[in-house]
This record gives structure tokens, C-alpha cells and sequence, in this order.
């Protein structure tokens, strides 16, 4: 399969990485994929990103600013192991409360034991749920965050729309992502990094290369900044811009609810 981009009229639905796979069968190969991955998730977080995926999900949770008052929510999608959620409690100095939703049941055990290590527990809910179909009702939340995450949805169009629909008037949306690196050299030097060294790191540190195979061939697949943006568009959010890190190897989109 064709290692090209996906664009804003969709094509990751099929895409499984670079194999192409009939609509439907996407979900079932991704969550096999986290459930092998999910104890050293984290883990091979730091080795992927050479530990940048900490200072770029620490400006994603300073660029949302959570309010240090009671009754702000937010919703963390794809954030099983409590990442980005915990940051955002913290950062609200235990004012917020984080829900935590994910589809995959592995990841999110790791996430409840790593929030009862830190107490934080009470400022955590932990939902196992599809992003493509979120249950909640209207105008649920202040805020919806999801970090790499979003590239591993079959359907990014719904899940934006369903971002859309829970988030409140005035809410805002933040998702971080892998993207396309717009420096010339650096692009060379990422690639050769990611398709060569990162599965066999994964291999040696997780015991099988092949799930960060996936990861790395679906990064390459992801609509670039600008197709992304309009997605977000398209969904019905406002303002939809983003910031670049690390020269596009990861892009933080930001847009509003109006």
C-alpha cells in the first residue's frame, strides 16, 4: 500500500498502517495492538519521541490553561494511561475533573492504578467507550483533549463530530499529534529513525516489534497539519490553528466551540 498521506476527505477508515483493510476491521487490529502495548506504553513513549512527548504534552496542557476553580470538565479521549488527564488536574490544582475515556480496557487499568499511586483518584473517572460514539449527553464538557490518539480512530470524521457535540458553547478542543515534519534534513533523519530503529526498540522492550510498526507506518498516514485543520473545520468548531513541535514531528491543533 501506498505510504501517502491521507487527506481531509478521509482514507484512514481502510488504512491500517500502510495495509489496506476493509471498513470495520481497522478497530479490532488497533485495540490488539494497544492491549500488547499498554504496560510499556509510556515506556516506549519516551523512547519514540526521545522523551519530547513530555514537553510537548506539558505546553498542550499550558496552552488549554485548565481554571483553578470547581465544576471545569474536561474529557481525555484516547488517554487510557492518564497522561495528559492527571497533567490537567494538576495544573487546575485539583479544581478540574478529568474523564478519562478509552476503547481499549488495558490501557485503562494502567491509567486507574497509576491514579490511585498519585491520589488522584477523586478527581478521575475512567470510561471504556468508543470515540466514535461518546456516551455522553449534549454540552457535557469544557474541554476535550486527545494526544496520539486520534490517528488510531477508524473514523476521525465522527469522532470530531462527536467532540463537537458533547463540548459545551465556548468549549475548546486540543488534540496532539505525530504530524508531518516541515524541516528539510529532519524529516530524512525522523523517518530513517522511526521505520528502522523504532520497531526494533519495540521489540527488545516490549517483546514484539510489530505494534510499533503499525504506529509508525499510521503517523505517515495522518493528514497533514492543514488537512486536519479542515477536518476540524468541517466538524463545525471555529478558530482551528495549530502550533508546531520539534519541527512538525508532533502538531497541537486548537479550536473552539462557538
Amino acid at each position: 500500500m501506498s505510504d501517502t498521506r491521507t487527506t481531509a476527505q478521509g482514507g484512514m477508515e481502510t488504512s491500517y498502517g500502510f495495509r489496506h483493510v476493509a471498513e470495520g476491521e481497522k478497530q479490532p487490529l488497533v485495540n490488539d495492538v494497544f492491549h500488547k502495548v499498554a504496560e510499556r506504553y509510556d515506556v516506549m513513549n519516551d523512547l519514540m519521541s526521545a522523551g519530547l512527548h513530555r514537553v510537548w504534552k506539558n505546553a498542550m496542557v499550558t496552552w488549554l490553561n485548565p481554571p483553578r476553580r470547581a465544576g471545569w470538565k474536561v474529557l481525555d479521549v484516547a488517554g487510557g494511561t492518564g497522561d495528559i488527564a492527571f497533567r490537567i488536574v494538576e495544573a487546575s490544582d485539583r479544581n478540574a475533573h478529568a474523564t478519562v475515556l478509552d476503547i481499549n480496557g488495558s490501557m485503562l487499568a494502567v491509567g486507574r492504578d497509576r491514579a490511585v499511586k498519585r491520589k488522584l483518584d477523586p478527581y478521575l473517572s475512567f470510561v471504556e467507550a468508543n470515540a466514535q460514539e461518546l456516551p455522553f449527553e449534549d454540552a457535557s464538557f469544557d474541554a476535550y483533549t486527545i494526544a496520539f490518539g486520534i490517528r488510531n480512530v477508524p473514523r476521525i470524521d465522527k469522532a470530531l463530530f462527536e467532540a463537537f457535540r458533547v463540548l459545551k458553547p465556548g468549549g475548546r478542543f486540543l488534540c496532539l499529534e505525530f504530524s508531518d515534519v516541515e524541516m528539510p534534513i529532519l524529516d530524512k533523519v525522523y523517518e530513517a529513525w522511526s521505520f528502522n530503529a523504532i520497531p526494533q526498540i519495540g521489540k527488545v522492550v516490549a517483546g514484539d516489534g510489530e505494534p510499533y510498526r503499525y504506529l509508525v507506518e499510521s503517523i505517515r498516514k495522518f493528514p497533514n497539519q492543514t488537512n486536519f485543520a479542515a477536518m476540524i473545520n468541517d466538524a463545525g468548531f471555529e478558530r482551528a490553528t495549530w502550533r508546531n513541535y520539534s519541527g512538525g514531528i508532533a502538531a497541537l491543533h486548537s479550536a473552539w466551540k462557538l
